[in-house]
């Protein structure tokens, strides 16, 4: 049962913020509404505090999509459709469309918005990875001070991140990325639709004479939150891509997930997987750069 709560609806951005300003920890935003509202029904300990609901769905300042000097600025209030239809993303960071067209049904993705996929900060958020892969960074404001930085350094732990109770995020920026990126995304769920990720992969290559010039790499899901592996591109820059080191960036990226999250009963079965996708994904980018 959803307990009863005051609703407040800004008629800008200035309001919210002041309504995150007064009070103390005990009023979250509401824009899509995809997590705090299942979170209410079930009495879930995150929200057992919460007394109001501050809601910013409607704010324009929010919901822009715009090419500016230093990237695609995204508002946080975006929802994953306008993503999945927006021309400029289709065109500059196809990843994050991809990984987007795969969160939720049709009407989660009406609602659900990407600063809120990431805020949440769970495991299983579909849309870290591409932007992690992309080097997104994010402008976080209160009412008197506003910040940017990067969202790998935003990031915690699982349902942590650096947010205060008096802030919220207001933008996502890319910044601009070389067409001669090439690119794949991978997610696992224990069915086809309406599925929470088990394992998801994010892969930028750029090849040069069949050298691997530069790779991004990130996981969601098989991490305890979504995660690049600076060592391992490190490691493959300069490269030969045959597939014999194709193989050994593989059994390494397995290696490293381990590392990170300990044997766990799930291991047997994951880290092969993960090993034998993100082998067949450099393999497909490699033979479409032949």
């Amino acid at each position: 049962m959803i307990p009863e709560i005051d609703y407040f609806k800004p008629e800008n951005l200035e309001q919210a913020l002041q309504a995150l300003a007064s009070d103390e920890g005990k009023t979250r935003l509401l824009a899509g509404g995809t997590d705090i509202i299942p979170g209410f029904h079930i009495n879930s300990k995150r929200f057992r505090e919460v007394r109001r609901l501050v809601d910013i769905s409607g704010l324009p300042e929010l919901t822009a999509i715009q090419f500016q000097e230093d990237g695609l600025h995204i508002g946080g209030a975006v929802t994953f459709t306008s993503i999945v239809k927006n021309p400029l993303i289709r065109e500059r960071y196809p990843l994050l469309v991809e990984s987007s067209r795969q969160i939720g049904s049709v009407q989660i993705r009406n609602r659900a918005t990407i600063a809120g996929n990431f805020v949440n900060n769970a495991p299983c958020a579909d849309s870290v990875p591409p932007l992690l892969i992309y080097d997104a960074q994010i402008v976080v404001r209160s009412l008197d001070t506003q910040r940017r930085l990067p969202l790998a350094d935003f990031l915690l732990r699982p349902y942590r991140t650096q947010l205060n109770a008096n802030e919220m995020v207001t933008e996502i920026i890319l910044p601009d990325i070389s067409q001669e990126y090439q690119g794949k995304f991978y997610k696992l769920g224990r069915r086809r639709g309406v599925a929470i990720s088990r394992i998801t992969l994010a892969v930028l290559l750029k090849m040069r004479n069949d050298v691997i010039d530069d790779i991004r790499i990130a996981a969601g899901a098989i991490t305890p939150i979504g995660k690049r592996f600076p060592d391992l591109e490190a490691m493959a820059i300069g490269q030969k891509a045959d597939p014999d080191f194709l193989k050994e960036l593989a059994v390494r990226l397995g290696k490293d997930i381990l590392e990170i999250t300990g044997l766990r009963w799930s291991s047997a079965y994951k880290l092969p997987v993960v090993q034998q996708v993100f082998y067949t994904l450099l393999r497909r980018l490699v033979e479409t750069e032949d």
